[in-house]
Parts: C-alpha cells; sequence; structure tokens
C-alpha cells in the first residue's frame, strides 16, 4: 500500500523540492552512478550509494515497486574526468602488474563485499561499460545522424553548441572550462565539447579497444550511463542519483546525449549527495586522507557505524568526518542495538506462576502513541529523506515509556526497513507454545534441583533452533541464527 504522506524530493534540474510521482503507477525506476573499479572506493564514493540506498529504501517502504541500476564503469574514465590523461582503470592495471580485465574484476568484487558489509541493497541490474559497448555505439551513431557529433584527431565529440539548454542541470557558464575540470584541446569547437569515441593511439595499443565505424578505439565515459539506463530502464526514466561532483561534468553531459537521442527530457528527478569533508578539508590524496571502508575496519570499526553516521546529516548537506566522530557514531549505533536486544529480553521472559500485568494507559493511548511516533519517521523521510529527522524518531520509540515491547519491536522492524542498521538482528520472533512449554518444565525441574534434567531440556529447547539463558529475573529465550 503506498502511503499517503506526499514524499518531496530536491531536484537538482529544476532547483527546488518537489513532489514525486512516478511516470508507471506504483514503478519507479532508478539509475545511480556507481564506481569506478581501478582501486578502492572511498567513503566520499561510499556516501552518494548510501544516499541512494535510502532512496531505494524508502520508495519500497512507501509501496512502490522500483527497479534500479547501478552500474560498473571499467572503461573510459580518464584521469582528468573529462577527455584526456590516461584510462583509470588500464593505468592501475600497469602499476599493478596484472590485466585491465583483472583489475577492473578485482575491485567489482571489491566494491560489492564492502557493499554488502554496508547492507546496501543489490541491484535489478549492474551492468558494465565493456560489456555494452554496442549500445554504445549505436548511441553515438544516432547523435551523429541528429547533427551532434564532429570528428577530431583524438575522437568523436559532442557539439554542445548545437544542444539547446545545454548546461542547465549546473548553470554553467559555456565559455569556461569549470574550474579546470574540462582538459584543453585545441581541436575543440567549444571548451565543453566532451569525448563520445576517443581513438587508440597510434603508437600502443591499448588493453581495452574495439573496432567502431571511426576507427579502433573506446567509449567516452558519459555515453556509458546514457546507454545503459536507457537499456535497462528506457526513455524517459525518474530518478537519476549519484554525487555532486558528477552534475557540472558527467551528469550534464549524460542530459546533452540523452536528449540529443531521445528529442526531450529523458529523466525526471536528478538527486545529488554532497561531498564528505575530512577534519574540515576536502579529501584528496594530495592531503592523505582518502578513507576507505579498508582504513574504518582496521580501526575495529563497524562498516554499519559509517552508515549510521551518514543517517545523521541529511544527504544534501557536506559531511565532515572525523574519527571522533565516527567512534561517537559507533557508541550510538551499539546503544540502539543494545535497546533493541533489552526489548527483545523483555518481550521474551518466560513467567512462571500468575501471570502479572502492569497499567500502563489504554489500548487506545498506546495506538495513538505509536502512529504519533509512525508518522513522525515518515514524514521525515517523506521530506527529501531526512534520515537525521527519522532517527530522532527511532530514538523517541526506543525511550518512549507508554509503549510495550512488543510495540516497540514492531516499529523498530518498519523503521529499519529505510535505515537499513540491521537492528533486527537483535529481535526474534515471538516464542512457540511448545518452546515456552520446554521451558516451563525446565523451570520445574530446576526448583527440584534436577539439574540432569534441566540440561536434557536445555539441549532439547536448543535442537528446536532456540537459545536459552538464564537471569535472575528469569529465564531469555533468544533464536538461534543460522
Amino acid at each position: 500500500m503506498v502511503l499517503t504522506t506526499p514524499l518531496t524530493l530536491y531536484n537538482s534540474l529544476t532547483k527546488r523540492k518537489e513532489r514525486f510521482e512516478p511516470q508507471k503507477r506504483g514503478h519507479v525506476r532508478i539509475y545511480v552512478c556507481g564506481p569506478t573499479v581501478y582501486e578502492y572506493a572511498h567513503i566520499g564514493n561510499f556516501r552518494a550509494f548510501l544516499a541512494a540506498d535510502t532512496l531505494v529504501r524508502t520508495l519500497r517502504y512507501r509501496g512502490y515497486k522500483t527497479t534500479y541500476i547501478r552500474n560498473i564503469t571499467d572503461v573510459g574514465h580518464l584521469t582528468d574526468d573529462a577527455d584526456q590523461g590516461e584510462d583509470k582503470v588500464e593505468k592501475s592495471a600497469v602499476s599493478k602488474g596484472i590485466s585491465a580485465l583483472e583489475v577492473g574484476d578485482m575491485f567489482t568484487k571489491v566494491f560489492q563485499g564492502d557493499a554488502l558489509a554496508l547492507n546496501l541493497l543489490t541491484p535489478d541490474k549492474e551492468p558494465r561499460a565493456s560489456e555494452h559497448i554496442e549500445e554504445q555505439i549505436l548511441m553515438i551513431r544516432e547523435l551523429e545522424k541528429r547533427g551532434f557529433t564532429y570528428r577530431a584527431k583524438d575522437g568523436i565529440y559532442f557539439d554542445t553548441a548545437k544542444m539547446k539548454g545545454y548546461g542547465k542541470l549546473a548553470s554553467l557558464d559555456l565559455h569556461t572550462s569549470s574550474e579546470g575540470r574540462i582538459a584543453s584541446n585545441p581541436e575543440k569547437k567549444n571548451p565543453r565539447d566532451f569525448a563520445l569515441w576517443k581513438f587508440s593511439p597510434e603508437e600502443t595499443k591499448r588493453q581495452m579497444e574495439w573496432p567502431s565505424p571511426w576507427g579502433v578505439g573506446f567509449p567516452g565515459w558519459h555515453i556509458e550511463c546514457s546507454a545503459m539506463s536507457r537499456k535497462y530502464l528506457g526513455f524517459p526514466f525518474d530518478i537519476h542519483m549519484g554525487g555532486i561532483d558528477h552534475a557540472s561534468v558527467h551528469h550534464t553531459n549524460e542530459i546533452a546525449q540523452n536528449e540529443g537521442v531521445f528529442g526531450g527530457q529523458t529523466v525526471k528527478f536528478w538527486l545529488h549527495s554532497e561531498f564528505v569533508l575530512i577534519d574540515g578539508k576536502k579529501m584528496s590524496k594530495s592531503l592523505g586522507n582518502t578513507y576507505t571502508l579498508k582504513d574504518v575496519a582496521g580501526r575495529g570499526i563497524s562498516l554499519l557505524a559509517f552508515r549510521y553516521m551518514t543517517l545523521n546529516t541529511h544527504y544534501r548537506q557536506k559531511l565532515n568526518f572525523t574519527w571522533d566522530a565516527l567512534i561517537a557514531a559507533e557508541n550510538s549505533l551499539n546503544a540502539l542495538y543494545d535497546s533493541v536486544e533489552h526489548l527483545t529480553q523483555e518481550r521474551n521472559k518466560v513467567r512462571i506462576g500468575r501471570r502479572l500485568l502492569s497499567a500502563v494507559g489504554s489500548l487506545r493511548n498506546i495506538a495513538v502513541r505509536g502512529n504519533k511516533i509512525q508518522s513522525s519517521f515518515e514524514n521525515s523521510v517523506a521530506d527529501d529523506l531526512n534520515t537525521p529527522q527519522a532517527l530522532a524518531a527511532l530514538w523517541e520509540l526506543i525511550k518512549s515509556p507508554s509503549l510495550s515491547p512488543s510495540v516497540k519491536l514492531s516499529y523498530v522492524r518498519r523503521f529499519d526497513q529505510v535505515l537499513g542498521l540491521n537492528l533486527t538482528l537483535y529481535e526474534d520472533v515471538v516464542i512457540p507454545p511448545r518452546i515456552q512449554d520446554l521451558i516451563r518444565e525446565r523451570e520445574v525441574a530446576r526448583k527440584k534441583t534436577d539439574w540432569p534434567e534441566a540440561d536434557r531440556l536445555r539441549d532439547e529447547i536448543a535442537k528446536l533452533g532456540y537459545a536459552l539463558r538464564d537471569t535472575e529475573k528469569g529465564p531469555i529465550i533468544t533464536k538461534i541464527k543460522k
């Protein structure tokens, strides 16, 4: 069931928050720019992937069917992020003494492992650029037929002067080079024209190159996302997401390619997550502060603590990463886990003898209180994925004195569908009547000091998939994780 509270998202294309409705009723199609697999992805990259994960989780929580595509860039991404320099994957291959294919395979697997450790949802498709050369060539040919291309000595370029509204996503000055990110090329008609297909150097043979109607070479970085989003989602689709660093070049050029082929708008919403700062400074290799999830794990910190940390800052605000802040996030997350485990224990206590009831207010008042907190949570995530406020609602739930452990746990399960913190690993199913009977029999044996019988009953309970722990307040039962 789709929630009635409107979902609003900040659209980078229109520069305002807008009510979101999918183009196909009940079905949302999302494309997210994935990693360039030449090295370990850093925490700034993963912040963008976490924001996208929160978006997809929110959409599913609201009852939408989703088609979620996140690509793998394993060719065509040059070292200046535009049209000059070496291919990042091939350069990494030379430095490591292995093939470009092996580099791509290795760091794709590393990325996917990191993604699982962060509890990121697995996309419906994770297409690789090198496996979609045919689709990219086809799209370039279509652009060529429509008069958007020209040939230079080193490749086929997109003529941005031919595209009305070029640069609208980032409000670009078309006669400048965007803070040096666009390398100069005397054969370009305009500084912002970009490569669709690059020719292989005559004096060297690349590891990754293909024949094309224009000559042997490889695709430009931008064409891959246009071609793969078109193949798996179709034009137009609903949401394109990525880091803010992609807005001025990569996403701007995607829009030009898409609209050059389609003849109109192809993506309804563009969403961008902000940068991660390190101790208040820009993350850069020259400063030695480009941290990876491997660095986080190397300090013995849970990777889900980084997820919690990102949720505590709105995705459109800069996130200032410090090790102290990450440790504080881990402490808060552990406190959440302890709270959920305590709630589980309280719910699963097995009372022997007369059942004791406590007056906690009428069921109606409890329902009103629970619904109010749920509304607070849902309204927060519906307001452009406001996860800091959503976490506040979760903590309000945990601390509420008027809700029973069972009620609290039911809301925790719902909220964690969006937050993805694996809170329910600490929460167990209701104890079946058969297990409760065995626990009562064991308590009788314990009171008679019949320890062999008590041990036998404990073993029988364990064989049925439950672990029993004796406490001063009585036995605590949890389901054994397989």
